[in-house]
């Protein structure tokens, strides 16, 4: 509910900014300053992870001091979880006052940097009204990308297109792939990090231009930082000035649990206990009944990455590795682990996936993608499950 009215206020102040400049002149006064807001990753919610950019205009003569935001979205929107996972997920622009923007990052007590832009009056006006025309109803929203197209990359273009010159930004200095950088970003939550390692496919393991870094905010403050403007023979600083105008007040712990690896590692356990105990009571419902529901949610999450590779736009999801220990075959063939009649057939899967399970962990080094340590005691637990099944089958078929 405070998400929604967070998004109401946000669109009635855009209204209002876009009112005023038709009403107004829409130049800004040669005061004006327009810099980048770069708010530092924040673990509380699984969207400010990764931080955020805005770009604010302060226009001191004409009393407006707005910030303008291409990071709002709407979880109350029809089918949005369905067409988040579809990559068809609609970002919105918004303005907003200055101050009710520092108020909502000062409660999150990570750092928010401003970095003013070095530009010229024209470029100033010019970037003014491609802001305003972008805020327009016809105009704000716009299909995110995740790596290519978000609240970053869009207001770097903006700049880069109405800037007179080309700029050089500042490099990394260092080789690293995109799975790297998300992965510096998840360091705090180790169930992010999981399921991204397991939804996000071998297009992930390419080594990212500097570029293409600066889909994180902090990689395109880092960039502008020392960036120049080259325009003929004339070659300017980006950035005129530096400043943390939030200071950091929450700080997170450094000490990180494996959560996925201690979790993965008990249900391991207690796989090998039930299978163990069943097998030695000769007590096979309970094996089955237990053997149905590790494959069945199995299938599910296969489902999911299924669906991911050949339905969803989103990148780096498809080829996708994990499809071999996480597949729909799982749920499908779940189903029939109770009836007698399909026995043999549930045999002959259970070779085959206790063959291509044992394959992928044995070729664990030689597949073209980076796999996460702590998905191994999940797939050891399918493949215990597939192992007595089949040691089963044969000592019931050597009576």
């Amino acid at each position: 509910m405070i998400k929604k009215i967070y998004i109401t206020l946000f669109l009635l102040f855009t209204v209002i900014v876009i009112t005023n400049a038709r009403n107004i002149n829409i130049a800004i006064s040669d005061s004006t300053q327009i810099s980048i807001l770069t708010s530092y990753p924040y673990d509380a919610e699984m969207y400010t992870v990764y931080g955020h950019t805005a770009l604010r205009v302060n226009d001191m003569k004409n009393d407006r001091d707005i910030v303008f935001n291409y990071g709002l979205f709407d979880f109350n929107a029809p089918n949005f979880a369905y067409r988040f996972a579809k990559g068809e997920t609609d970002y919105m622009v918004g303005a907003i006052p200055f101050e009710y923007y520092l108020e909502e990052y000062e409660k999150r007590g990570k750092p928010v940097v401003e970095q003013v832009i070095n530009l010229t009056q024209s470029e100033k006006e010019k970037i003014w009204q491609a802001l305003v025309i972008n805020c327009m109803p016809e105009n704000r929203e716009y299909r995110y990308n995740y790596l290519f197209d978000n609240c970053a990359t869009r207001i770097r273009d903006i700049i880069e297109k109405y800037v007179e010159g080309n700029i050089t930004y500042t490099p990394t200095g260092k080789e690293q792939l995109f799975r790297d950088l998300l992965h510096e970003h998840n360091s705090l939550l180790p169930w992010s990090a999981f399921g991204i390692d397991l939804i996000l496919g071998s297009g992930l393991d390419r080594t990212a231009t500097d570029r293409e870094k600066m889909f994180l905010p902090i990689y395109l403050m880092r960039a502008y930082s020392g960036a120049t403007i080259e325009n003929g023979n004339e070659t300017r600083k980006l950035v005129s000035s530096e400043s943390i105008i939030i200071n950091e007040h929450n700080s997170s712990s450094s000490h990180i649990i494996q959560y996925p690896l201690i979790a993965g590692c008990v249900l391991l356990l207690f796989t090998i206990c039930v299978l163990y105990a069943c097998i030695r009571s000769k007590l096979t419902i309970f094996y089955k009944i237990y053997t149905f529901l590790l494959f069945f949610v199995a299938g599910i999450a296969g489902c999911v990455i299924f669906f991911l590779m050949f339905f969803s736009e989103h990148p780096a999801t498809n080829p996708n590795w994990n499809i071999i220990w996480l597949n729909p075959l799982q749920l499908i063939f779940s189903l029939f682990f109770f009836f007698k009649f399909s026995s043999k057939v549930i045999y002959y899967y259970h070779f085959i996936n206790f063959a291509a399970l044992s394959l992928f962990l044995l070729a664990w080094f030689l597949i073209p993608q980076q796999l996460n340590v702590a998905f191994i005691p999940y797939i050891l637990s399918l493949l215990a499950c597939s192992g007595a099944n089949i040691w089963l089958y044969m000592k019931i078929a050597g009576k």
